[in-house]
């Protein structure tokens, strides 16, 4: 196998990687809860936990990758998700009286790993010689949500089939894709990689206006795929009425899924990402309506899991054009994007959880809800699908403004070559 084919098989599953470390959590906070007896609250902390550790390592490199030997750290981090999944099942095992404090370190450590590979894996790929960047770039991420939907449909079946008193196996068998991940890169050479001499020259980009809006781009996409995603299994069982284990199989996953299908088809056939962008939000937010507002549950379901398709390209497009924009950014520019990214990701969902238990603590709401025939949670989960609506609306406007950039570009090529 040659190097180049190695680096790309070490970065897929690194991606991957990233899915099961990331969301590994979420699928066992019943398991958790049973078991140690730890609150809501505190288990939605290791969520927002994960993200703010990602934003940390995200800004780091955002004003000092000219510091970092960057082919070394790229190696290091599936090792670090390796490590981080070993502390996250092992220290609750050992120490089950400190089992929170022992899910924090493996989640701080896990979430570490995350960050890097959100900063490194990305411009490994766009350094790999080839003749379409844009494709290959999809083809990156969209691993990243067949990954999501495997280990969603593995941590589920598991769960159902050995119990969640065997749940340290779980973790154990995600350990596998940064194992081999690290057999990928075990004496590659990998390509070099652009990034600022010193910290002043990363400080000249922010006076690019360009920049900005890039990193918003990819803020309100991060919001508009994430909170989807952090909220439609609590959602479509509590909302709409779904049980558990049919909301992760067709919700979850199939939200996963129809994510990988949008960025593996742009990696085969996409082109002209602002404009996709820009449409692709109006079906978000079709998409966040009908699932708020439907009394039927079969298509609040196929809402939930179609947001996936609308939402696929929002996050690497973003990449795809700030890219595009700064060619000679390298690690700085995918730093700063991936520092959008995350904070969108952690904000917009942590929102909608705080609007919805300020329904559900609020004093009118019983007889809104009895009026409109729902139940009290039914109609706070409601409120708080709308408030997510507000970040694929917000796309409409910040996706529309590249899509116009864009078009007055080539219109300006078009008339220069005439």
């Amino acid at each position: 196998m040659n190097n180049a084919k190695r680096i790309k098989l070490g970065c897929y599953a690194v991606n991957v990687s990233m899915a099961g470390g990331g969301h590994i959590a979420p699928l066992l906070f019943l398991t958790f809860r049973t078991l140690y007896g730890i609150s809501y609250s505190l288990l939605g902390l290791l969520v927002l936990v994960n993200f703010c550790t990602q934003l940390i390592v995200d800004l780091i490199f955002s004003f000092f990758s000219h510091k970092f030997n960057i082919p070394k750290t790229v190696k290091l981090t599936p090792a670090l998700t390796v490590v981080g999944l070993v502390l996250f099942a092992l220290l609750p095992t050992l120490f089950p009286q400190y089992a929170y404090l022992g899910l924090l370190i493996g989640t701080i450590v896990a979430s570490a790993s995350g960050g890097l590979a959100e900063v490194l894996i990305s411009p490994t790929i766009a350094a790999l010689p080839s003749d379409n960047p844009e494709h290959e770039m999809s083809k990156l991420h969209s691993v990243y949500a067949w990954g999501l939907v495997g280990i969603i449909v593995v941590g589920t079946l598991f769960l159902l089939v050995c119990g969640g008193e065997n749940w340290q196996w779980l973790a154990a068998l995600f350990t596998l894709p940064p194992l081999f991940a690290c057999a990928c890169f075990f004496r590659v050479k990998l390509p070099e990689m652009q990034t600022p001499e010193k910290t002043s020259g990363a400080l000249a980009f922010f006076k690019e206006k360009g920049l900005w809006l890039c990193v918003t781009a990819i803020f309100v996409g991060g919001a508009s795929e994430c909170t989807m995603s952090q909220w439609n299994s609590s959602y479509l069982e509590q909302a709409i009425g779904i049980p558990k284990v049919w909301g992760d199989l067709f919700g979850v996953a199939l939200f996963g899924a129809f994510l990988g299908l949008g960025r593996s088809l742009y990696a085969k056939y996409g082109k002209n990402i602002e404009k996709l962008l820009f449409f692709s939000a109006f079906g978000a937010a079709g998409c966040y309506l009908t699932a708020a507002i439907s009394p039927f549950p079969i298509l609040g379901l196929l809402a939930c899991a179609l947001t996936g398709l609308c939402t696929a390209m929002m996050w690497p497009g973003s990449l795809i054009i700030a890219s595009d924009k700064f060619p000679s950014g390298g690690v700085f520019i995918y730093a700063m994007m991936a520092s959008g990214g995350d904070l969108g990701a952690s904000v917009a969902p942590q929102l909608v959880g705080l609007v919805t238990d300020g329904v559900l603590a609020s004093s009118w709401s019983s007889g809104l809800a009895q009026s409109l025939g729902l139940g009290v949670e039914q109609l706070a989960m409601k409120v708080g699908m709308l408030v997510g609506l507000l970040f694929p609306l917000a796309a409409i406007a910040v996706f529309g403004i590249l899509y116009r950039q864009k078009r007055k570009s080539i219109k300006k090529q078009t008339s220069q070559t005439a």
